[in-house]
């Protein structure tokens, strides 16, 4: 669990410096995991791409919207749900894995739960199903990444907290270090999460490098060819 080996504020804030591709970049250089898990798939889209990156440890659950609940659920009664919530370490994100088949009917967060999220520590909202008045949800300073928007909230109740859950195509633990921005969202392994920053910038700076050689006069293959190495 996350409580054990979470980050300082300012390694937190350090690993907001860069985007989610080079976050991923310097993931992969640790081989901790195969390089195509571990972040969401296309099916999910950063609805305010504009917004810097996000991280946060997740808060999961699972959702339904097209059929009421069987018992209890009801709309305002989220209590346990909250509490649940306040439980992982802050910065949060909360994950929730919509479970109708298509997902999308209706949309669990708005500009109100919106409101509660960020009054519980939370940064960002991720799910496979829909979100809804984008507008408010932007003003209460909450990113989203969803796979569809919404009009109505349907019969949207939660059920399964603090379960793992997978959420386009990425699975997500309780506590779990997430990294999001306008690419998408992904997981960072906690044991290495400390390394991840030293490791980003160095790749940025080679990164810097080929792209100002391939923009310079003196630009040959010969030369990029060694410059690519850096990055191997």
């Amino acid at each position: 669990m996350a409580t054990t080996l979470a980050l300082t504020h300012e390694q937190l804030e350090s690993l907001r410096q860069f985007d989610s591709c080079t976050i991923a970049n310097a993931v992969e250089r640790f081989n901790v995991r195969l390089r195509n898990t571990g972040f969401t798939n296309a099916s999910v889209r950063c609805m305010f791409p504009e917004v810097r990156p996000v991280v946060g440890y997740a808060a999961t659950a699972r959702l339904r919207c097209g059929e009421p609940p069987m018992v209890g659920g009801l709309f305002h009664d989220r209590t346990e749900f909250w509490n649940s919530i306040v439980q992982i370490p802050a910065p949060r994100i909360l994950v929730l894995q919509d479970m109708d088949d298509p997902p999308g009917q209706g949309a669990f967060v708005g500009d109100v739960h919106a409101a509660i999220l960020r009054a519980l520590g939370c940064v960002a909202y991720l799910t496979n199903g829909a979100v809804r008045e984008l507008p408010g949800v932007r003003e209460n300073g909450i990113q989203l990444f969803a796979g569809s928007t919404a009009v109505s909230h349907a019969y949207a109740h939660i059920f399964e907290i603090g379960t793992p859950v997978v959420v386009g195509g990425m699975e997500v633990r309780p506590g779990d270090l997430l990294h999001g921005d306008q690419h998408g969202i992904l997981t960072i392994p906690l044991r290495i999460a400390g390394e991840i920053h030293g490791v980003a910038e160095g790749l940025r700076r080679q990164e810097r490098k080929i792209i100002e050689l391939c923009r310079s006069s003196s630009f040959s293959i010969s030369k990029l060819k060694e410059a690519m190495t850096s990055l191997r």
